[in-house]
């Protein structure tokens, strides 16, 4: 397939393209500093900017999928589904965030009383962007909550899914590596199971 992610340098989107250039696909490699994106087979790094709505609908046209993996804070939700819309391509994915999962009925991760201070921003801006997702009648989207901790890590291929709850293991521990999420990730796009929907992975 034919893929673009906008935020292809990054942790998260680093090992989302390393994945899909395993797999074969055509992955279109979207940052602002291209040159730091690894050299990989089908991977064509490109230079973009996610703030400019008409310039990142131009470089995903053409794309059968789209995929944001990009800090709530340093872009715009609403640019950034502008895009999605206005390239007209067939997918739309978002890298989501942990602290609009439910740690218990209605009760949001991000409004506990052990939530980090520093991650409170940015969580409540991925929840906001969930939020718009959600009352888009045009765009076929998808995001992807990691869980609580997000984190550097072996590429082990077992790992559960979920829908809006956090996930924890045996220990209470709940966590996900960049390689295993970018597993979770690659397979829903060859294989949808969740159109229009948030769903989560962890250990």
């Amino acid at each position: 397939m034919k893929i673009a992610i906008a935020g292809a340098s990054g942790r998260a989107g680093s090992e989302i393209t390393k994945e899909l250039s395993r797999r074969g696909h055509a992955v279109t490699a979207i940052a602002r500093n291209p040159e730091k994106i690894a050299a990989l087979p089908n991977v064509t790094p490109t230079k973009g900017d996610v703030l400019d709505q008409a310039g990142l609908a131009e470089l995903w046209s053409g794309h059968e999928v789209a995929v944001s993996s990009v800090h709530f804070l340093a872009s715009d939700p609403v640019k950034l589904i502008g895009a999605a819309k206005d390239s007209k391509m067939g997918r739309y994915l978002v890298v989501g965030g942990a602290g609009s999962l439910e740690v218990a009925p209605g009760v949001k991760l991000v409004t506990t009383p052990g939530f980090p201070d520093q991650y409170k921003a940015e969580a409540e801006a991925g929840s906001a962007f969930l939020e718009l997702l959600r009352q888009e009648k045009e765009l076929n989207w998808t995001f992807l909550s990691p869980s609580a901790l997000f984190t550097e890590g072996e590429r082990t291929a077992k790992f559960r899914l979920g829908s809006d709850q956090l996930l924890a293991d045996a220990n209470g521990k709940s966590w996900i590596t960049f390689a295993d999420y970018a597993i979770a990730l690659a397979d829903e796009i060859e294989r949808p199971a969740h159109l229009r929907q948030r769903f989560t992975v962890g250990y």
